[in-house]
């Protein structure tokens, strides 16, 4: 397998600790009872993103971009991987999109103003720049 593969592997399971860390108090905050629900909107007085605390309503809109950041990613790995254009530069911007995402997650939990910003930058720009490689 190639870092980048390894890489895609790991921000997978990446994916699925941010719904944890953002369904458990979700779930807690709002009881079962909305959260199995249809969410249908005459039922609801509002979305349920916005009856969320704003800590847990922040970790529902990092798992959101996360899920946007990864189709990015997985284009960059699919295009490396298949073009048979790994390289320890590729290598790198995968590692660097994995800890940037990571960072990601408490810097807008938190509130860390500009770092949530920077992180998500690094990740874009860490795929970006393994996509170019591949065409390079």
């Amino acid at each position: 397998m190639t870092p980048e593969l390894t890489v895609l592997a790991l921000a997978g399971l990446l994916q699925m600790v941010q719904f944890v860390l953002m369904a458990v108090p979700a779930n807690l905050e709002l009881g079962t009872a909305k959260t199995m629900s249809p969410r249908d909107a005459d039922r609801m007085k509002k979305p349920m993103v916005e009856q969320l605390s704003t800590r847990t309503a922040r970790l529902h809109r990092a798992l959101t971009n996360h899920f946007e950041a990864l189709v990015l990613f997985t284009l960059a790995v699919v295009v490396v991987t298949l073009s048979d254009s790994s390289t320890g530069f590729t290598a790198a911007c995968a590692w660097a999109y994995l800890a940037a995402r990571i960072l990601y997650i408490p810097a807008y939990a938190f509130g860390w103003v500009p770092w949530r910003s920077v992180f998500f930058s690094i990740g874009w720009l860490a795929s970006g720049l393994m996509i170019v490689a591949a065409l390079l």
